[in-house]
């Protein structure tokens, strides 16, 4: 078991109707079975938070925060977060859009630790109601997209290696954004002849990308993620305008309101919760993603089965999927959404359906 590091209490154990819900968090220590390496650096070790929401008739939901530096959290500060939302519990866990907006207004710059809340409540609510999250938003789990398999930068030797471990997986994500990437477009294709995403985590230049172009043709790569830095929107408009390559927004795309301005500027943009802050942002998301004739991709953070599961439940709605966090580690804490020869699979239990390994 690992230990509680934080246990953050509203309220005794008492109707859950009439008395906030209980709030507890505990941090998680994730290993992956290789370095996972990116155009801005790379790692094994690994920390997220995972939060249980309790109501007083003693049901549970779960959630779990994937706190990153680049989005300005860490487990400390996802802990800290929790200490204030814990006051800001409701008694009603149906409440959830209002508890959601609450929690927005109260500290907003913590999206992580508020899309485990979110995560949290949804599974409590289905739990409750004997019923799957998907089921709530009247989803068929059948239509979810195959997954992709990401192979993390390394030598050529290794990212061989990689793509032979990578056997069931039909499309592989492989990153970019150094200055050897058409060595590594060659030593993957050289591996294999499966379809080829690619993400260069801003790693690009608009010139770069542009003289790219061709070569990832070449290749055969059919998903061209996050060429440059976020704020270069015009840029990533010049790159879309020459690409017959879809162009999906990562980084430059972190809630609902930044949709509008790529509108013209990209094919696409990517969710995760761990940015975006809530399930039902993300919902929003597709929304307005749709409402603009754009593409759905939904992605995630080096984070076990229970946060995966969580994004997992909307795939449904989604174009692309990148759901392999769970699935990069060595030991996996949680038994959850699974991947089946590229196939996601949805657990059949309620709420979030996950449980512990």
């Amino acid at each position: 078991m690992y230990p509680t590091v934080s246990n953050l209490s509203t309220a005794p154990r008492e109707a859950a109707m009439s008395h906030p819900l209980q709030l507890e968090a505990e941090v998680l220590k994730l290993r992956t079975k290789h370095p996972f390496i990116i155009a801005r650096g790379g790692q094994s070790d690994y920390r997220t938070v995972w939060v249980r929401l309790r109501d007083g008739d003693g049901n549970e939901g779960w959630g779990e925060a994937a706190p990153t530096r680049f989005y300005g959290e860490t487990p400390e500060s996802v802990l800290s977060a929790l200490d204030l939302y814990a006051g800001a519990m409701p008694a009603d866990p149906f409440d959830i859009e209002e508890s959601e907006r609450r929690w927005h207004l109260l500290l907003r710059h913590n999206p992580s630790a508020r899309s485990a809340l979110s995560a949290a409540l949804h599974d409590l609510v289905g739990k409750r109601l004997g019923i799957p999250v998907y089921r709530l938003w009247g989803l068929d789990p059948a239509k979810a997209p195959q997954s992709t398999f990401t192979i993390g930068l390394d030598t050529a030797e290794r990212m061989r290696a990689k793509v032979l471990e990578a056997g069931q997986y039909p499309i592989l994500k492989i990153k970019l954004g150094t200055d050897r990437d058409v060595e590594i477009l060659r030593t993957i294709r050289e591996a294999t002849d499966r379809e080829i995403r690619v993400d260069a985590n801003c790693g690009w230049t608009v010139k770069q990308t542009i003289a790219m172009l061709p070569v990832l043709r070449e290749y055969g790569v059919t998903v061209l993620e996050q060429p440059l830095p976020p704020n270069e929107l015009e840029g990533l408009a010049a790159i879309t305008r020459r690409s017959d390559i879809p162009v999906i927004a990562d980084e430059s795309c972190l809630t609902a309101v930044d949709i509008p301005p790529l509108v013209g500027k990209v094919d696409g943009i990517n969710i995760k919760l761990a940015k975006c802050g809530s399930l039902r942002e993300a919902l929003r998301m597709i929304a307005i993603a749709r409402a603009h004739g754009m593409m759905v991709m939904v992605g995630c953070m080096i984070e076990s089965s229970l946060a995966i599961t969580a994004a997992a439940h909307f795939t449904p709605l989604v174009d692309i999927v990148d759901l392999d966090g769970a699935a990069l580690l060595d030991a996996d804490p949680f038994v959850g959404a699974a991947i089946d020869n590229g196939r996601v699979t949805l657990p059949t239990g309620p709420g979030l359906g996950v449980r512990r390994r």
